[in-house]
C-alpha cells in the first residue's frame, strides 16, 4: 500500500468526523460522511461508535445550499436490503431530488454505520449478557438521537430543521422522532410505517398472523399444486439433514419463513418459483442442489442482518418483555405447525410464516448461533424504554404525510389507523392497490399523492 493510500485510511478510521466527495451520472453531487457519537447518549463522553450518512444534491437545482433537506431512514432493524446503496436519480428518489437534497442514512449498527455481528462486537463485549446490554443501545430511540446529533453538525445551525421520510421501521423510527424531538422537524413522510402503539408485541402479531394466513390463502389458490410440492419438501427436510452452503441447517420451520416474501409485489410468485425448483430437484436427484440452497439462503438475509433478527420483538417493547411472542402466537393456529399437519390429508395445505423471528432460528441460521444466549435474555427483557410519547403525539405540530396499504402484510391496517388517530396533524393516502414496498413498486404514484396531500389543500 503506498504512503498516501495508508494515511488516507488512518484518516478515514482515526477522525472523528470525516467525509469525501465525488460526483456521478445526472448531475448529483455525493457527499460521504461519518460521524463519531455516542454509544450510550446518558454517557456522551464514552464509548463512540460510527454513523455513515450519503448526502446526495442535485446540482441543476439553484442556491443549492439552502435546498431543503430531507433524511431518509430506511426499513429494518437491519433488515434484508436495509443499508443504503448508492442511489440513482430514478424512481422516488428522483422525485426527492426534485424537492429536496437527501441524506440517506446507515442507522447504528447497520450498511458503514458500526455494523454488528458476532464477528464485528467490540473485544470487552464477550458474555451473553454483555452481548444482551450491549444491543439494547440499537434501537430506534438511539437511532433518533443520533439523527439529531447529525443535523446539528450538518446543518450548522440548531434553529434549522430538516424533512423526515421513513419507510417501514423508519417510519417507527419517524414516530418516536416526533415524541422527543419534533423541534428538528419541519415535515415527516411515512410509507408503511404508521407503527403500532403497543408496550408489547403479542397484539400485533395476532392480527399478522390473520394476514399473513391470508396470504398463504392467495398463494395456494393461485398455485394449488404447491401444496403437495410444499409437503414433499417439508417432509423431506424433516427426514434429512440439511446443509445450507454458510453451514446453516435447512429445516421445515426455516422453509416456511420463505413467506416473509409474501407482502412484498412478486413475492407470492418468487417462492413459488423456489417451490417448484426444489420440487424438480427432489424427482431428479431426490435431494436439494447446490443451487437450491443457496438461492434459498439468498432469500434469507438474517445471517448478514443479525441485529434484524435479534431486536424485531424489542422493536415493539416498552417497559415489558416480549417472551417470543411470534412463537407463542402461532401455536395457536395449526396450519402453521408442520409437526401437527405433516399427519393430515395431503391436499391441506401446510402454511409459510412472515415476518416474524422463532428462538430455533438461532439454531438454524449459522451467524445468529452465536447470540443464541443474548436473544433469550433479551426475549425476557422487561427494562425497555418509552418509543413514544402519546401525550406529545396527540399535540403534534409537524405535518405528517402518510402513505398506507390497506393489505399490508407487515403493518397492520387496523394499528395504523389507530395510530394515525393518535398523532395530530397526520393525513394519509390509503390505496390497496399496493403493497408494503409500494414506494419501490409505483414511486411516482406514492410521492406525487404524498407531496400533493402535503400541501393541505381541502375542498
Amino acid at each position: 500500500m503506498s504512503t498516501t493510500a495508508s494515511t488516507q485510511l488512518q484518516r478515514v478510521f482515526k477522525d472523528p468526523d470525516y467525509n469525501e466527495t465525488y460526483s456521478i451520472k445526472d448531475d448529483l453531487q455525493v457527499i460521504e460522511h461519518f460521524f463519531a457519537v455516542p454509544l450510550d447518549y446518558a454517557n456522551p463522553n464514552g464509548e463512540k461508535i460510527r454513523i455513515f450518512a450519503r448526502q446526495m444534491i442535485p446540482k441543476a437545482k439553484p442556491n443549492t445550499p439552502e435546498l431543503p433537506f430531507l433524511l431518509y431512514l430506511q426499513g429494518g432493524v437491519g433488515g434484508p436490503g436495509f443499508e443504503i446503496n448508492l442511489q440513482k436519480n430514478s424512481g422516488y428518489p428522483g422525485e426527492l431530488h426534485e424537492k429536496y437534497q437527501t441524506l440517506w442514512l446507515d442507522q447504528r449498527g447497520t450498511g458503514l454505520s458500526t455494523p454488528l455481528s458476532p464477528d464485528t462486537l467490540p473485544e470487552n463485549v464477550k458474555t451473553d449478557e454483555e452481548i444482551a446490554q450491549y444491543l439494547k443501545h440499537f434501537r430506534a430511540d438511539n437511532i433518533v438521537k443520533d439523527c439529531e446529533f447529525i443535523r446539528q453538525k450538518l446543518l450548522g445551525n440548531r434553529n434549522r430543521k430538516w424533512t423526515l421520510m421513513g419507510q417501514s421501521f423508519g417510519g417507527f423510527c419517524a414516530i418516536t422522532y416526533l415524541s422527543f424531538h419534533s423541534s428538528g422537524l419541519r415535515e415527516v413522510f411515512t410509507t408503511g410505517g404508521l407503527a403500532p402503539m403497543v408496550d408489547q408485541p403479542d397484539t400485533v402479531y395476532e392480527a399478522l398472523a390473520l394476514r399473513v394466513m391470508k396470504r398463504n390463502e392467495v398463494y395456494y389458490k393461485k398455485y394449488p399444486q404447491d401444496i403437495k410440492r410444499v409437503r414433499d419438501i417439508l417432509l423431506y427436510l424433516a427426514s434429512n439433514q440439511v446443509i445450507l452452503p454458510n453451514g446453516g441447517r435447512l429445516t421445515p420451520s426455516r422453509w416456511q419463513q420463505l413467506g416473509i416474501a409474501f407482502g412484498m409485489h412478486g413475492g407470492i410468485d418468487a417462492i413459488h418459483q423456489l417451490v417448484f425448483r426444489a420440487s424438480n430437484d427432489l424427482e431428479l436427484f431426490q435431494k436439494l442442489s447446490y443451487k437450491t440452497l443457496q438461492n434459498v439462503e439468498q432469500r434469507q438475509s438474517f445471517d448478514g442482518n443479525p441485529l434484524y433478527a435479534i431486536l424485531h420483538e424489542p422493536l415493539y417493547c416498552q417497559g415489558k418483555a416480549s417472551n417470543w411472542s411470534a412463537e407463542r402466537t402461532l401455536q395457536k393456529y395449526d396450519q402453521f405447525s408442520w409437526t401437527k399437519m405433516r399427519t393430515q390429508a395431503i391436499d391441506i395445505p401446510v402454511y409459510f410464516t412472515g415476518e416474524m423471528i422463532f428462538p430455533d432460528m438461532f439454531d438454524d441460521y449459522a451467524n445468529l448461533r452465536p447470540w443464541k444466549g443474548a436473544a433469550e435474555i433479551l426475549a425476557k427483557d422487561s427494562s425497555w424504554p418509552p418509543l413514544y410519547d402519546l401525550e406529545q403525539l396527540s399535540k403534534n405540530e409537524v405535518p405528517v404525510s402518510a402513505a398506507t396499504y390497506f393489505n399490508d402484510m407487515y403493518v397492520d391496517f387496523s394499528f395504523a389507523q389507530d395510530t394515525a388517530a393518535k398523532i395530530k396533524n397526520t393525513e394519509q393516502y390509503i390505496t390497496n392497490q399496493l403493497v408494503h414496498d409500494g414506494i419501490h413498486a409505483d414511486s411516482s404514484d406514492v410521492m406525487k399523492k404524498l407531496f400533493k396531500i402535503s400541501k393541505r389543500e381541502f375542498d
